[in-house]
């Protein structure tokens, strides 16, 4: 039998809220969820994002919402401000018309407004630690009306070293509140913290598949101990060429240097990282979405406000330390029914990792050397030629006849066109690859070389000549 969002509890207000922004059957984990926290139990909860956790503990917590009291009754604790803006926001869409008020509280934005949003009333807090204590010592913020604590990504946040902050605010909160956490994975850290804090929880496990999706083709380019790996993933980009890729990366730092090496090079490339205003970052999603930026560099922190179908490529430019991480990386491409491409850059020292991870996702990848400037060249020219193909049926093409007419006075109709080419060609061919030497054979490339015709067949090129 399918469940339906009434038989778990839900009001008919909030189903017909839900019906009318499309969520018409709950997920795995919504299905287990609501029901415990509808009954008050403290609840830890194994699960992925992208699983539907979000409405999984707003909801119950929306139908028990009391709309005439002002203070904070439901504290959701975030790792990062992306996350914070992202649940406020879904939380905010099923509050529908009542008069339930939802604060996201994050650093970078100025502390002056959100003391006033406070004020004014507020039932539900959506914040990252550094920020909701702030709030706490400054007074601002009051945890005694406190009815519902949810930790969200759980083990995100211990991993940025808040644990401190975490349980300093679990202290601050009344010891009658229900509390929810909610965690990708279940380090001893996060198991220490339930033992303290959680009363009789129920444990809820929504299974991931350990497989990879099969839609999506695996494939790893191995570094050669002489490359670096910017250039490395430059002749890759030229090769694969993606319609649109999510280049996942270790640090912050890097993001920006790789961001701004690919944009030298003349890409269309951008950096989604957490000091961006809100305005930017949703002014990039939107860009990225309509391709009108083709490749996003980001950490996995930063990646967790980012969200978009039909995405071509996944690109692990650095190799995570967890194979969930990889498995939920890649499973970002390949949605849909379509098929997606995971391309992993492999330095020497990280073939270990990455056999690790093959036998993991019980998926062999197919292993590549880094693309030959012939390979790439060869890519060149097939873009070109289908660029020619898209031009001659196009209808700017009437406006250069008169040229052509020009120069075949002179010139054979035959050698115009070759010279066209190759200028054409010469300003496609990327900054890096005109300026290094040769590849991993050390190929030398510069433009297509001329077939050499019999005399009999030489066009001619001067009719002077």
């Amino acid at each position: 039998m399918t469940l339906s969002f009434e038989s778990l509890g839900l009001s008919a207000f909030r189903v017909s809220q839900l019906e009318s922004l499309g969520f018409t059957e709950p997920t795995n984990i919504q299905a287990q969820a609501i029901p415990e926290i509808l009954k008050g139990n403290d609840v830890v909860a194994k699960s992925q994002t992208g699983t539907g956790k979000t409405a999984a503990f707003a909801l119950p917590i929306l139908e028990q919402i009391d709309s005439t009291q002002k203070g904070v009754q439901a504290l959701i604790l975030t790792p990062t401000r992306e996350l914070a803006v992202q649940v406020c926001t879904a939380i905010s869409s099923f509050v529908g018309n009542q008069d339930i008020r939802v604060a996201p509280i994050y650093g970078g934005q100025s502390i002056d407004r959100q003391m006033m949003q406070l004020k004014r009333g507020v039932q539900i807090v959506v914040g990252t630690p550094g920020r909701v204590i702030d709030l706490l010592e400054r007074g601002n913020l009051k945890l005694e009306s406190i009815k519902w604590f949810v930790l969200d990504e759980a083990d995100e946040m211990l991993s940025m070293g808040f644990i401190d902050d975490v349980e300093k605010i679990l202290k601050s909160a009344p010891d009658s509140r229900q509390t929810a956490l909610f965690s990708a994975t279940m380090p001893v850290t996060i198991r220490h913290l339930v033992a303290r804090f959680l009363k009789s929880p129920v444990t809820i496990t929504v299974e991931q598949p350990k497989a990879a999706p099969t839609k999506i083709n695996q494939v790893a380019y191995l570094v050669p101990r002489n490359w670096t790996k910017a250039r490395a993933l430059q002749a890759i980009l030229e090769l694969e060429d993606p319609e649109s890729a999510l280049i996942f990366v270790r640090t912050r730092r890097t993001a920006a240097e790789l961001t701004n090496q690919l944009q030298n090079a003349g890409h269309s490339a951008d950096e989604y990282h957490g000091d961006l205003t809100q305005q930017a970052r949703e002014r990039l999603l939107s860009r990225f979405r309509n391709k009108q930026v083709r490749w996003v560099i980001a950490t996995d922190i930063a990646a967790r406000g980012l969200d978009v179908d039909q995405l071509s490529h996944v690109i692990n430019y650095d190799l995570p330390d967890s194979v969930e991480t990889y498995v939920h990386r890649i499973g970002r491409t390949g949605r849909a029914g379509n098929e997606g491409t995971a391309i992993s850059v492999v330095q020497p020292f990280e073939r270990r990792k990455q056999q690790q991870i093959e036998r993991h996702v019980r998926q062999n990848w197919r292993i590549n050397p880094i693309p030959t400037r012939a390979q790439i060249e060869s890519r060149q020219i097939e873009k070109l030629q289908v660029q020619v193909k898209e031009a001659l049926s196009g209808e700017r093409l009437a406006s250069f006849l008169p040229i052509i007419r020009e120069l075949s006075e002179e010139y054979d109709a035959h050698a115009i066109a070759a010279a066209a080419l190759q200028m054409a060609y010469d300003k496609t061919r990327p900054t890096w690859m005109q300026s290094e030497a040769g590849s991993v054979e050390e190929e030398r490339v510069s433009s297509p070389k001329p077939v050499l015709l019999k005399r009999s067949q030489q066009p001619s090129v001067s009719k002077n000549g």
